[in-house]
């Protein structure tokens, strides 16, 4: 039998559909602040928002018969006719009050500007009061307890309560970026988590909730076409991300998430980044409101274009001319580390002072697990190596990583029998192995290469007690807040890596003991890379079963760089240990390591052979 069904059931099915955690009812409510004409708006939230939060806003308020209206299924007052495609306010649907309120205890406090008094009305499971005077200043507060009690089912599905507030952090970030001139803040009970004072430029807000180091790694972007405008920031191809963490994206004011936007940016970095690499970018559309539909999610998460292509179109040009303009441009940070690779090695034995502790870069003393401390500064001398009709391949080596791939025995070589990768003659550019093999001239990326042979062996060690060195002065990794809890909650995993970390005060970590392997690897780089691998992942998710991607994190940032003098005997010791791994073709990335140019092919280049 067909039916009708009940009022409050029907907010129960919308809150499903709307409301899925605290973040989601928080998004709602700022947006309805926002469209108030809100200059300030201060949010609580206490257990991750499971038990309570509240928003505050000086917008314009609402009378007691208003407020009646406000929690009643599709009563709005943004908009003023029918036409649904012309719609110019956040909250538009006349959903969110009466959902949330059909699962939560909710009460709200409002003020007009002008009134004598406020009015305060408390809805609890969908069950209305009558509205009644009460003490407020100008504007509104929504406060909403024990989210999912009337529907206790709901509640398994959220998460811990640190998981909750990190999700409402990213709502509030969001929405920040789009509106500069609105003042944000976020509390507990116990401490101010987020403030944003209102700013004059939207780079300064954008900067200011994605890091100090965002204005000086990004291009300003700006494009036109056929009515619609795109502004923004995109990063440089050397200021990336491992995941899509750090991608916003606005339609008229509305964070959203599109699949052809996306698409769009990953189209117009290519061939500029990795195919596993995400640009952090800050881009703005607007669009006239007949050219997009906003109410194809009841979240209004999502919109459709009238003319995607278009869209697309203008991304990618306007993203693509950007990067050609600044093709010149590193992150900043990457030149920092460009200038400390470019010291040339000193070719004689050279020691620190002792007591000297201070360091930079990847220089860092430390204690081998078991031993007494070694010096990390002592640079062995370059051995002269003339290549004739042999080679030895026991020498002394300048990377500890390296000298784990000489064999205990020497081992003579005659040119008659050419291993598969040849022998070393030179290196060009400090990136580039030139070898010499029977029939062909081998060209090595020495980093490529040395980025696939510590991965394989870091993914062996994994959970055989890698050899590890303790730090004789732990490093100090600055981060977020956020990200300094995701580690320390995985700690105790990242021992079976190796990686031996704890918290040191409220936003940074301390790296105690890192695997062998990683001794001169730039820590700074691998702790804030397994932070945005870890985003990825399900509280439930184990390291252990994503150990390919902690590996990678792990193996770039501690593989010979890119820009590094490498002597004869260290080059080919990494060219007979990529003979040994059956995967040394190609880097972790899934680019080639090293390319054969057949001498049969040159000759052709030069005209002796047909």
């Amino acid at each position: 039998m067909i039916r009708v069904l009940p009022q409050n059931l029907i907010n129960q099915i919308a809150a499903g559909e709307v409301i899925e955690r605290p973040a989601s009812a928080l998004k709602e409510l700022i947006e309805n602040a926002i469209d108030a004409n809100a200059t300030k708006i201060d949010i609580k939230m206490i257990d991750g928002g499971k038990s309570y939060f509240s928003v505050t806003d000086n917008g314009k308020g609402m009378t007691a018969e208003e407020l009646s209206l406000a929690v009643e299924r599709h009563a709005t007052s943004k908009l003023p006719n029918e036409d649904l495609f012309n719609i110019n306010f956040l909250g538009f649907r006349g959903e969110a009050l009466p959902s949330i309120a059909s699962v939560a205890r909710v009460k709200i406090t409002s003020r007009p500007p002008n009134a004598d008094t406020a009015w305060a009305l408390s809805v609890e499971g969908g069950y209305k009061e009558s509205p009644c005077p009460a003490a407020h200043a100008f504007g509104t507060t929504v406060e909403v307890r024990d989210l999912f009690f009337a529907t206790p089912a709901r509640l398994k599905f959220l998460k811990s309560a640190q998981s909750e507030l990190i999700a409402a952090k990213d709502i509030l970030n969001r929405l920040a970026m789009a509106y500069p001139h609105i003042a944000f803040s976020l509390s507990d009970d116990r401490r101010m988590i987020l403030n944003y004072p209102s700013v004059d430029t939207r780079l300064k807000r954008v900067d200011a909730v994605i890091g100090k180091s965002f204005k000086e790694n990004v291009i300003p972007i700006q494009g036109s076409y056929n009515g619609i405008e795109l502004s923004g920031f995109i990063g440089l191809p050397t200021y990336i991300r491992a995941t899509s963490s750090d991608q916003y994206l606005f339609v008229n004011g509305r964070c959203i998430r599109d699949k052809v936007l996306i698409g769009a940016i990953r189209g117009a970095y290519q061939g500029f980044i990795g195919h596993e690499a995400y640009p952090v970018v800050v881009l703005f559309l607007k669009i006239p409101n007949e050219e997009v539909d906003v109410n194809v999610h009841p979240a209004k998460t999502e919109v459709r274009f009238k003319d995607p292509a278009q869209i697309k179109g203008l991304l990618v040009s306007s993203i693509r001319t950007a990067l050609h303009e600044n093709s010149n441009k590193t992150a900043s940070t990457i030149g920092v580390e460009a200038l400390h690779e470019a010291i040339p090695i000193i070719p004689q034995y050279m020691s620190r002072p002792a007591g000297h502790t201070s360091y930079r870069g990847s220089s860092r003393p430390y204690l081998a697990s078991g031993s007494n401390p070694i010096n990390r500064y002592t640079v062995p001398k370059e051995p002269s190596l003339e290549l004739k009709n042999t080679f030895s391949v026991k020498h002394e080596l300048n990377d500890s990583a390296l000298c784990n791939m000489i064999d205990s025995n020497p081992v003579t070589l005659s040119e008659e029998d050419f291993p598969p990768l040849g022998f070393a003659k030179t290196q060009l550019h400090k990136t580039y192995i030139i070898s010499q093999a029977k029939d062909s001239i081998i060209v090595v990326d020495q980093h490529a290469a040395h980025e696939r042979l510590t991965y394989e062996k870091l993914i062996n060690t994994v959970g055989h007690h890698p050899q590890t060195q303790m730090l004789l002065i732990p490093e100090i990794v600055e981060m977020t807040a956020d990200e300094v809890t995701l580690l320390s909650n995985r700690a105790e995993e990242l021992k079976e890596f190796g990686l031996v970390l704890d918290v040191f005060g409220t936003d940074c970590v301390a790296v105690r003991e890192i695997p062998t392997l990683l001794d001169k690897a730039d820590l700074t780089k691998i702790i804030q890379d397994l932070a945005n691998t870890l985003k990825k992942y399900d509280d439930t998710v184990l390291l252990k079963d994503k150990i390919k991607d902690v590996c990678a994190k792990m193996a770039c940032h501690g593989s010979v760089r890119a820009g590094r003098v490498l002597s004869l005997d260290e080059m080919n010791a990494l060219l007979r240990q990529m003979e040994e791994c059956g995967t040394s073709g190609q880097c972790i990335h899934g680019r080639p390591t090293y390319i054969e140019l057949k001498l049969a092919d040159i000759e052709k280049l030069f005209g002796r052979r047909g």
